[in-house]
């Protein structure tokens, strides 16, 4: 079996609290964005394995979120080996939930497999114990994510009608664990949900990515980026999660001369009429 695990964007992202468990709460929008890293699982009689092919993975393949998700499913179910391979295109340390995308990926693509029935909030519930961003990837659609991320409520934000997404990844690798260190919660804010309910051209001066200050700072080479996509026409633009990846939003998209180590997509947002 074969299947396309795509990766999202963040429209704002508030950090509203520090948990007991050492994760933090949150407050975003998780937009998905069709630009798909290639999976297959194919079940064997061998040892389970996995192989990765086209951009780096750090780490040990065997630990891959991939094989997590596999080995999480057989230890409640009496499953076969599988041999897997993962083609990588969506960067890591991007902040575009490539890794939780291709675990969430493997639950869904497992359950059609070995016919184990399991219903979405089910696959949702597991995909939590994988990481934060992975239920958003069981569902699939705009939905506002709360908790860790992993409480999610669909959101139709049809003001995105019409417009381009242009995403640029200029190949930094951002640890999470770095950025998340950066930030003092903020709790006493407007919520994103409203915020979001005007149109586009008026998220600029209020909708925030409380890792953009640290991150920028770090790396001013994304705020530079952000900075073109503004001087070229941008309606919105921001950093992803906890970055590298910066995206515009536009209403007619325009060339920019970015360097060639960058890489870049567009894509165009069709979201469902309220």
């Amino acid at each position: 079996m074969i299947s396309f695990p795509n990766c999202k964007i963040n429209l704002g992202l508030h950090i509203v609290g520090k948990r007991n468990d050492g994760f933090h709460d949150l407050e975003t929008i998780f937009l998905p964005i069709p630009f798909e890293d290639c999976l297959e699982i194919q079940r064997t009689t061998d040892t389970s394995s996995i192989s990765v092919t086209g951009l780096p993975v750090e780490g040990n393949p065997e630990h891959n979120l991939c094989m997590k998700a596999y080995q999480l499913l057989k230890s409640k179910f009496d499953l076969s080996p599988v041999t897997m391979h993962l083609h990588k295109q969506i960067p890591t340390g991007a902040g575009l939930g490539g890794g939780s995308a291709d675990g969430a990926y493997t639950l869904t693509m497992s359950n059609v497999i070995f016919n184990l029935g399991l219903k979405q909030s089910e696959l949702i519930e597991l995909s939590s114990q994988l990481g934060s961003d992975c239920a958003f990837f069981i569902s699939n659609s705009t939905c506002i994510g709360t908790g860790r991320g992993n409480i999610l409520e669909p959101i139709e934000l049809p003001q995105l009608n019409g417009l381009f997404v242009m995403l640029v990844m200029p190949g930094i690798h951002i640890s999470s664990a770095w950025a998340f260190q950066q930030i003092t919660p903020r709790p006493e804010r407007k919520s994103i949900r409203v915020l979001v309910k005007g149109p586009v051209t008026e998220w600029r001066p209020t909708l925030e990515n409380d890792f953009e200050k640290p991150v920028y700072s770090q790396y001013p080479a994304l705020k530079l980026i952000k900075d073109q996509l503004y001087d070229a026409g941008a309606v919105y633009a921001s950093l992803s999660g906890s970055g590298s990846a910066v995206y515009g939003l536009f209403k007619t998209l325009a060339p920019i001369q970015f360097p060639p180590t960058y890489t870049v997509k567009t894509f165009a947002l069709n979201q469902k009429e309220s």
